[in-house]
């Protein structure tokens, strides 16, 4: 079998050989006579691949010691209003910088519970840029401020960690988490849906510096507080195991192939090859957000008549080249670049775009 390139947003592409030894596992894994999905996650088993997997993703993205590692269900939009109940007090304000789709979602999970002060809005530009820091309205006792580290359907990325200040910066990495190094010590709450750049849909990571637990946050249930699941390592309740595990898969696959800095290189190759088939289509094909800020790891671009949208869709699905329509809230065509899209892959896109431009510019 062939296995054609996947562009998806989310769910994403998965490494080949994670695929494989997950399929020659499912029916016993470990010689235990059980599949990994089958056995309890309070099992011996169980909890060492728990253990190995958050050991992997620290060693992977470099998180201190003063910080837990959280692997739970929902997605991000999920911890969105986690967030605010654990971390603000009741009516506190908390600063968001919108720079996308998600952004605004963010704020839509934690209205109910705080003060949102938009502090920043690249709404009225199209998000084809992230407003000037000096621009930002921060209010200097907020509960933290939020950002969306990469705006998956505009294609916006912060490529600088910011200073915020005293106050924390919680963030989003959904869509670019474990894509470069970053400075876990730069944010109080990293969150990311593992869907993307991490394993499979149904899991989350939530990567918090511990002193934020002494907050007493809001009014909730033991199964919505962020100190109990760290308290019971993730296990709370019964953990997505399977999803957990093929995380944990992923982990391993990254590290053996060179970590964090080999993917930020990969991932500079395919969208530079993107992005400069784009820029050298001489209007065919058009990219509208600000270069300085243009994500590596979704990439959307505009054909110069919306009539041709379907016709890309299909013709490259038919190349081999999968999911390549764009977002709903934007149209034209998107790329998603994960760590799991080999460079071939970058390229093949690029051969249908000239080959497209050239039978029908």
């Amino acid at each position: 079998m062939t296995r054609a390139f996947n562009f998806s947003a989310g769910p994403a592409t998965l490494p080949e050989p994670v695929l494989r030894q997950a399929q020659a596992e499912m029916l016993d894994w470990n010689g235990i006579g059980a599949s990994i999905v089958e056995i309890s996650h309070r099992s011996q088993d169980f909890i060492a691949v728990a253990a190995q997997a958050e050991a992997d993703l620290r060693a992977l993205v470099g998180i201190p010691d003063d910080y837990a590692v959280l692997f739970l269900s929902g997605g991000a939009t999920t911890h969105q209003a986690l967030l605010a109940l654990n971390f603000a007090a009741p009516g506190q304000v908390v600063d968001y910088v919108v720079t996308g789709h998600w952004g605004k979602t963010a704020i839509k999970q934690a209205r109910p519970y705080c003060t949102v002060n938009i502090a920043a809005d690249g709404e009225a530009g199209g998000f084809h840029d992230i407003p000037a820091r000096d621009s930002w309205r921060l209010t200097s006792d907020a509960a933290y401020v939020h950002i969306t580290a990469n705006e998956t359907i505009h294609g916006v990325e912060f490529r600088d960690t910011l200073d915020v200040g005293e106050v924390p910066l919680f963030a989003d990495f959904s869509s670019s988490i474990a894509s470069e190094p970053l400075d876990v010590s730069k944010y109080g709450v990293i969150y990311a849906g593992a869907q993307k750049n991490l394993g499979p849909v149904g899991v989350a990571v939530v990567i918090i510096r511990k002193d934020l637990f002494e907050r007493a946050g809001q009014p909730r249930a033991d199964i919505f507080d962020y100190r109990s699941h760290a308290e019971r390592d993730s296990m709370l309740n019964t953990p997505p195991t399977w999803n957990w595990y093929l995380a944990g898969l992923v982990f391993k696959w990254m590290l053996a192939e060179g970590g964090v800095a080999e993917f930020a290189r990969r991932n500079a190759v395919k969208s530079s090859l993107v992005y400069d088939a784009i820029d050298a289509s001489g209007g065919f094909y058009r990219n509208e957000v600000a270069p300085a800020v243009r994500s590596r790891m979704n990439i959307p671009f505009f054909l110069p008549d919306d009539t041709l949208n379907a016709r890309f869709v299909a013709e490259s699905k038919a190349a081999g080249l999968l999911a390549l329509k764009g977002h709903k809230a934007v149209g034209g065509i998107r790329a998603s670049l994960y760590n799991a899209l080999p460079v071939e892959g970058a390229q093949a896109l690029v051969d249908f775009m000239r080959d497209f431009q050239q039978r029908n510019g």
